[in-house]
């Protein structure tokens, strides 16, 4: 406890890595929770010890194929209901994954543990220039209160780039 600004918490872990589940990296980790304003993403400062696979290659073949669709990408209900997501849609799913962790960041307190559970609908963003964009409705299981939350978020992503949230917003439910 830190007098009249938060609750801090030092934490090791080991992170493993997506794309190469034998690859591991060790983190540390402190992670400051803000008393009060429940508005206000918790500080986060982290240190990796290692190297996680490079992408690089998987995000080109990703990108290029996104680029040389006729239309724009569509799709729905990823993973479906069984859990299994077609290799074509990895990379989208791989995308929203990364894209979720902002907003839950943004909106995590110490009582929440949210998590990306599905992409319901992802529609690809016409665009001019080099980036590509996508407007997702995710759902996330908050997994205290077992609550499914809509959320909508609009991402921006090339491979030299990284990935952006340009907005995000939580839905009503149906």
């Amino acid at each position: 406890d830190i007098g009249d600004v938060g609750r801090k918490y030092h934490l090791e872990l080991v992170l493993e890595d997506v794309l190469d589940k034998d690859g591991t990296v060790n983190c540390t980790a402190e992670v400051l929770y803000h008393l009060g304003n429940k508005n206000t993403a918790p500080d986060v400062h982290f240190t990796i010890e290692g190297e996680l696979k490079n992408t690089d290659e998987a995000d080109n073949v990703f990108y290029n194929r996104i680029q040389s669709l006729e239309k724009e990408l569509v799709a729905e209900n990823i993973p479906d209901n069984h859990g299994n997501v077609s290799p074509e849609m990895e990379p989208i799913h791989l995308l929203a994954w990364a894209a979720s962790g902002y907003v839950i960041w943004q909106n995590s307190t110490e009582n929440t543990k949210f998590q990306l559970a599905q992409i319901k609908h992802v529609k690809q963003v016409k665009r001019s220039d080099e980036h590509l964009e996508f407007d997702y409705m995710i759902l996330l299981h908050e997994m205290v209160s077992q609550e499914i939350i809509p959320w909508q978020m609009r991402v921006l992503w090339h491979p030299q780039h990284g990935v952006q949230v340009t907005q995000d917003s939580r839905q009503p439910k149906h």
